[in-house]
């Protein structure tokens, strides 16, 4: 953490009970945030850093993380057992949608593809990782949320096209600005997420939703399935009507991708 850098953190004007450790390079936000939450580090507790050396998305999947996007990790302790802590996903997935619409030209292009991507104008925008341990009584002893949203920057030649805040015409920003406007909005929706359930934010979410009643493609470890996107579950499990007749399944996990559009 160097001085200038933990000025710029103190001047941030984060939700009760937010506070930030800033730091220039870290290897990952979320290992640094797993390292202060074993230590015992309060619930709100956000690691911020400037570049990633060692970003990763779902899956290992390697996060491009060059300097001038927002990289950020928070430590949540909810009270919930751990089958319900993947619905923070979704929590966080508003979270960034309404800050992105909050300073894009166009609020209606943003959308949220599940399980946990925010789209502009179909392209993907930002990454959510969770990680968590359990505690010794069946619970969880603590959640890290790590989040980057493209500001400046984004990936080219990726399998599912990316863009970033800039390119789609949002103004200036710093980073530092950037958090604000993330903190508060998420600060807002895990409030709702604790004091109501799943039940409001998977409302929330489906306003948002890319595809909804319309041809998804399901990638699978072992397979791929097609059919349509009929609804997201109680529990935020997407149901898929299969093409092939087979009925509505439930999709724990998996990856989604939008068929082209065939004009006629």
């Amino acid at each position: 953490m160097t001085a200038g850098h933990e000025a710029e953190a103190a001047r941030l004007r984060l939700p009760p009970g937010f506070r930030v450790m800033a730091f220039d390079s870290v290897g990952s936000t979320n290992d640094e945030a797993k390292a202060f939450a074993r230590s015992g580090a309060a619930e709100g507790t956000i690691v911020w850093a400037k570049r990633q050396e060692s970003g990763r998305g779902r899956r290992g999947r390697a996060w491009t993380s060059p300097e001038g996007n927002l990289y950020s990790s928070i430590i949540l302790r909810p009270s919930r057992p751990p089958a319900e802590a993947a619905q923070i996903s979704f929590v966080a997935a508003l979270a960034i949608a309404d800050t992105a619409a909050s300073v894009l030209p166009d609020p209606d292009s943003v959308r949220c593809k599940w399980p946990n991507d925010v789209l502009v104008q179909g392209r993907k925008l930002s990454g959510i990782l969770l990680e968590s341990e359990a505690a010794a009584g069946g619970g969880l002893s603590w959640l890290v949320l790590g989040v980057g949203i493209n500001l400046r920057h984004f990936p080219e030649g990726t399998e599912f096209a990316a863009t970033s805040l800039a390119a789609e015409g949002a103004p200036a920003l710093q980073p530092a600005a950037l958090l604000e406007i993330y903190a508060e909005h998420l600060a807002r929706w895990y409030a709702l997420w604790t004091e109501h359930g799943f039940g409001p934010v998977r409302d929330a979410w489906l306003k948002r939703a890319r595809g909804l009643g319309e041809p998804i493609v399901v990638r699978l470890p072992d397979r791929t399935l097609t059919g349509t996107f009929a609804d997201l579950d109680s529990d935020g499990v997407l149901l898929l009507d299969r093409e092939d007749g087979a009925g509505r399944q439930r999709i724990a996990a998996g990856d989604v991708f939008f068929p082209p559009v065939v004009e006629t």
